[in-house]
C-alpha cells in the first residue's frame, strides 16, 4: 500500500504515452462494494476488447480492492482501478511480452446533495465527437473531458451528447428520458458506455412497474420529455431540470425520477 502522493509509474507506460488502458469505478457503501460483479465483468470485457491480458482472477481482484478499501477511513468510498498494457519502448503496435500495469486507489464518495436532487441540474447539449467504441471503458477520455469542460464553461453540471441527431450519453453518465409514464434510454451498442446503473435501472423499472424502452431517441424527444435523468456511479440517479437553458417538463424532478431514486436507495440498503 502506497500513499497517493508517493505513487509512481514509468514514463514509458503505455497508459501514459498512448492512453492504452481501461478502468473501472466502483462505489462503496458502508465498506461494501455495490454491484462489484457487474463492474468487474465490464472491466474484463474492456480488457478483452483491447487484448490486454487480465492480470488477475476475479478473487484476486476482489482481495486487492478490499485491501485498499480497508486502508481508507471513509465508510463510503469511490474505488478507481486502472489497467494499462504496461511499460515498453514507444511504438504504436502492441509490444510483445509486456506486463500490464495495475493501479487501484480510493477516495471518499461524494454524492449529489438533497438540495441538488430536489432542484435538479442544468445541462447543455453538443454533438458527440468521440470515437466509435464508446462501449470500451478506455482511459482515452479526451472527448469526454472536452464535453465536461463545455458544461463547466457553460455553468452547467453535465453535457448531453447527440450523434447524427440521436441521444447517446453524457460526458460521464447515461441519459434517460420519461414521457407519458414510459422511461427510455439509448440502446446498448458501441455508441454508449453501458453503465452498471443501466442494468440496475432495468431491474428497478421491473420492480416498480415502469415500462422501459431501449431505442434510438431523437434530439427533439429529449427536449420535449416530461423528465430527463442521469445515472452514474457517483451521481447515482439525478434529475435534469433544464437543457440549453430550456426547462425539462415543468422544470422540477418528476414522479418517475422520485420512484427510481427511492428504489435505488432501497437497493443500496439491501446490497
Amino acid at each position: 500500500m502506497t500513499a497517493l502522493s508517493e505513487a509512481k509509474i514509468p514514463v514509458l507506460d503505455r497508459g501514459f504515452i498512448f492512453g492504452d488502458g481501461v478502468y473501472e469505478v466502483i462505489p462503496i457503501y458502508g465498506r461494501r462494494m455495490f454491484r462489484a460483479k457487474q463492474h468487474m465483468a465490464r472491466l474484463f470485457r474492456s480488457l478483452d476488447a483491447i487484448a490486454i491480458p487480465n492480470p488477475h482472477e476475479l478473487d484476486a481482484w476482489m482481495r486487492l480492492i478490499a485491501q485498499v478499501v480497508d486502508a481508507h477511513p471513509a465508510e463510503d468510498q469511490m474505488v478507481y482501478l486502472q489497467v494499462t498494457r504496461g511499460v515498453a519502448k514507444r511504438g504504436h503496435a502492441f509490444p510483445k511480452e509486456v506486463k500490464p500495469t495495475v493501479f487501484i486507489m480510493t477516495n471518499p464518495l461524494v454524492l449529489p446533495s438533497a438540495e441538488v436532487r430536489e432542484r435538479g441540474i442544468a445541462c447543455v447539449s453538443m454533438d458527440d465527437k468521440r470515437w466509435l467504441h464508446c462501449e470500451i471503458k478506455s482511459v482515452s477520455l479526451l472527448g469526454n473531458v472536452l464535453a465536461a469542460q463545455y458544461a463547466a464553461e457553460s455553468g452547467a453540471t453535465e453535457t448531453i451528447q447527440f450523434r447524427d441527431g440521436f441521444l447517446t450519453e453524457g460526458s460521464s453518465s447515461n441519459v434517460w428520458i420519461a414521457k407519458n409514464g414510459v422511461l427510455a434510454g439509448p440502446p446498448k451498442d458501441n455508441l454508449i458506455l453501458e453503465g452498471i446503473r443501466y442494468g440496475l435501472i432495468e431491474e428497478l423499472c421491473a420492480q416498480c412497474g415502469i415500462e422501459l424502452q431501449a431505442r434510438r431517441i431523437a434530439r427533439e424527444e429529449v427536449f420535449a420529455a416530461d423528465e430527463v435523468m442521469l445515472t452514474s456511479a457517483t451521481k447515482e440517479i439525478v434529475p435534469v431540470s433544464s437543457l440549453d437553458g430550456k426547462p425539462i417538463g415543468n422544470g422540477a424532478p418528476g414522479p418517475i425520477y422520485r420512484t427510481l431514486h427511492e428504489a435505488y436507495q432501497a437497493a443500496k440498503a439491501a446490497a
